[in-house]
């Protein structure tokens, strides 16, 4: 038959090119193995003919497809089997790719649209998030200062790491945009001393962060809104937006900023929290993984490139005076919480159908290779206001690891 001619040919090439520990089998029993080895690390096990499209062409998108919809099940260590996708990928495709789903994503981020990606990808309950997040359950990279923390503790380190960056003082206000289930907000006020806002478009962070508020007794320092960011007024000594603007569109940065700029204190500091491609030209997560993030994970996402991130903060009329790249945290981060998904995962099968659970599966899994091999990375930028004095700049960073405050010290 056609197809075994072509399954042939491929499981051939994969070998000559990448010899991968990896084993192809049918539903008939026919197997093709993909490497030289006594065993196979990894075993993929193609369900039915209708699978074979998708592994013939095996885009990171193409091989998540065929696994989050059962056409095909996989038996191996889940870190070697993202170790195996990858391999599959490189020798089908560049490592560019999505540039049609790209375009199509430039132009579609509306305040609806924006809603609705946020609510998909947050409001899958919130007892979901519970089973593989830290205690605080704060969704975002932590912060390992010394390598050797456990994940709620360098989530606690990131948060202080954030707040002393930014110089937060007792009785200065605070805008969280995108402030998730409340961590940092009600660190913030409780530690800090300061009066807060967060701001987020998921009903189910919303509803948890307002009772988390009250439980503390703090309602009298945090309001929680269920709002766009780009309705937000007033004025604010301090802004801070961690794992957000990756949601807001390549496009769109500049006006992003600029909005953060028209809320911000004259004397006032902002903190961009948030994943840059690692792609100089903007292409997004490569061989195709950009593509599979979209469609199921994080609809509209958009990964700008770093220089592009500073570059739109200075259209937006903010100068960026600190910037750190947390890319190896991220990847222990992502670690953590692939650990706990698969410790949780009869738990997590209860709370979702097969296909969501399969996603976030592969996605935790994959990401955590993305990180670790460069492929994606993460940056925390400092900025404030352009134009302002030199003199009020910091002279070193070192107040931001001895918690002496610098900033505005002119």
């Amino acid at each position: 038959m056609l197809w075994e001619k072509k399954l042939a040919q491929w499981s051939a090439a994969v070998r000559d090119r990448a010899n991968l520990p990896a084993r192809l089998t049918l539903w008939d029993g026919q197997s093709y193995d993909f490497g030289n080895f006594s065993g196979p690390s990894v075993t993929l096990h193609v369900k039915s003919p209708a699978a074979l499209s998708l592994m013939l062409q095996p885009t990171l998108d193409n091989l998540g497809e065929a696994y989050v919809k059962s056409k095909i099940d996989i038996e191996g260590k889940l870190s070697d089997v993202i170790d195996i996708a990858y391999g599959l990928a490189k020798t089908s495709i560049d490592k560019q790719g999505g540039a049609l789903q790209n375009m199509a994503r430039y132009f579609a981020h509306t305040k609806s649209s924006d809603k609705k990606s946020i609510q998909y990808h947050y409001d899958v309950s919130n007892e979901f998030y519970q089973q593989w997040l830290d205690a605080n359950m704060v969704y975002s990279c932590a912060y390992f200062e010394n390598g050797e923390e456990d994940l709620a503790t360098a989530q606690l380190k990131k948060i202080d790491h954030i707040l002393t960056k930014i110089d937060l003082r007792p009785g200065q206000t605070l805008l969280d945009i995108g402030c998730g289930w409340g961590a940092l907000v009600i660190s913030a006020a409780q530690k800090f001393g300061a009066r807060c806002v967060g701001v987020t478009l998921s009903q189910n962070q919303f509803d948890l962060a307002t009772e988390r508020v009250k439980a503390a007794g703090l309602e009298d320092r945090i309001e929680i809104r269920l709002q766009d960011y780009r309705d937000v007024t007033g004025q604010f000594d301090r802004i801070t937006s961690v794992g957000m603007f990756e949601h807001v569109g390549r496009k769109n940065l500049p006006a992003y900023f600029k909005h953060v700029r028209e809320l911000l204190a004259d004397d006032g500091v902002v903190m961009n929290h948030g994943i840059t491609s690692s792609d100089p030209e903007g292409g997004g997560v490569s061989y195709g993984g950009g593509d599979f993030i979209d469609r199921y994970v994080f609809p509209n996402g958009e990964l700008p490139h770093i220089s592009l991130a500073l570059q739109a903060m200075q259209q937006g009329g903010l100068e960026a005076f600190d910037i750190e790249n947390l890319r190896r945290h991220y990847a222990q981060t992502l670690r953590y919480w692939s650990d706990s998904y698969e410790a949780n995962s009869d738990k997590l099968r209860t709370m979702v159908d097969e296909e969501k659970f399969r996603i976030w599966r592969v996605y935790l899994a994959g990401c955590a290779y993305a990180f670790e091999n460069d492929d994606v990375a993460i940056y925390q930028i400092v900025g404030r206001k352009a134009g302002r004095a030199a003199k009020t700049l910091p002279w070193s960073r070192r107040y931001i690891y001895d918690g002496t405050s610098a900033l505005n010290a002119g």
